[in-house]
């Protein structure tokens, strides 16, 4: 509001591409070749130039936008940055506004944390867009982790401070949490142990160590020791708590995770003290997976895809096991949405 007493309000013209030498463009303009290039041609607040002319008629421009802002108002690329700022946290990167767009990526290797709530919340303003990944995977450096966007070319900056303020409430309702960060991974050394009385006398070849060493080295742990047994309850709680006695950082038990009557590992964890958060988890593939803690250290029962399916339950849990997250039985209730993968 000037001295006049007259609000002034942001006013979007509009101006023959002939007209518009010497203007500043109001927003991003893209280029469009079918098949081998999508991307922006000229930036918001370019000047046009008469050399400019044919290229904006090449993709179709008769008319460009002009903008005068009033005050409270933001252009998309601000309101874009702004979200972006507010809502990005340890290990995450971004970089400058494209086409009322700002891209938060991952800035190493991690476990991605997305705040669902502050997503949906953002979101039901209306007038700004927030798309993400979701939450609890792994993802590496560079990956992108959400999108803010302005939807109108103007957006109210209440709007954006509206959202600003629901992610402030959520770090001070989570003890400084961020909406949007990377969880590192810690380094694990972990011990395995192969059960089957078939694979302990050799009548066939172990496939599971090979298999679970690649996965724990692609997340940067180590498998320290691999050992086997028959499927004897007594003899498994022995190799148990021998790895528990070497200290390893969580312990693998692969085989006999059916409900044959020669598959001992359930019980045997059990009989060993482990606290099973749960045997089975509502994913395929990976149901028969076992997860709980043994004396506070993570222990896996794994079942037979772990050793030829890409994905499984154990890729969903494992990083977050690394990330230092503590798993519960609801989290694990919760895998069956979205958890059919074959």
């Amino acid at each position: 509001m000037g001295d006049s007493g007259i609000v002034r309000e942001t006013v979007l013209r509009e101006v023959k591409v002939e007209e518009a030498i010497g203007l500043a463009l109001a927003h991003d303009l893209t280029q469009i070749v079918p098949g081998a290039f999508k991307g922006r041609l000229f930036r918001k607040g370019h000047r046009v130039t008469a050399d400019d002319i044919p290229r904006l008629k090449d993709i179709g421009k008769e008319h460009l936008y002009v903008i005068e802002l009033a005050e409270g108002d933001l252009h998309e690329d601000d309101a874009a940055l702004r979200l972006a700022a507010a809502l990005g946290g340890e290990r995450v990167v971004y970089g400058e506004p494209h086409e009322g767009k700002v891209t938060l990526k991952a800035g190493e290797d991690g476990l991605a944390v997305i705040a669902r709530e502050v997503v949906d919340a953002i979101n039901a303003l209306g007038e700004i867009a927030l798309a993400t990944i979701v939450g609890g995977r792994f993802v590496r450096a560079g990956e992108p982790l959400a999108a803010s966007r302005a939807i109108p070319l103007v957006v109210p900056e209440a709007k954006i401070a509206a959202a600003e303020d629901i992610v402030a409430r959520y770090r001070a309702a989570h003890g400084g949490a961020s909406a949007v960060a990377v969880k590192p991974l810690r380094r694990m050394r972990a011990g395995l142990l192969s059960t089957g009385t078939e694979v302990f006398t050799g009548r066939i070849a172990d496939k599971f160590g090979p298999a679970v060493k690649a996965k724990l080295a692609q997340y940067g742990s180590e498998l320290a020791e691999q050992r086997f047994s028959p499927d004897d309850r007594h003899t498994i709680v022995n190799h148990l708590h021998y790895f528990l006695e070497r200290g390893y950082d969580m312990i693998l038990v692969s085989g006999g995770m059916s409900v044959d009557p020669d598959d001992r590992t359930p019980g045997a964890i059990a009989d060993a003290g482990a606290d099973i958060v749960s045997y089975g988890t509502p994913m395929l593939p990976g149901s028969m997976l076992l997860f709980g803690y043994l004396e506070g250290i993570p222990i896996f029962g794994l079942p037979g895809c772990v050793m030829h399916d890409p994905y499984t339950s154990f890729d969903v849990l494992l990083p977050r096991v690394l990330a230092g997250e503590a798993i519960t039985r609801q989290e694990i209730a919760a895998m069956g949405y979205g958890g059919l993968h074959r």
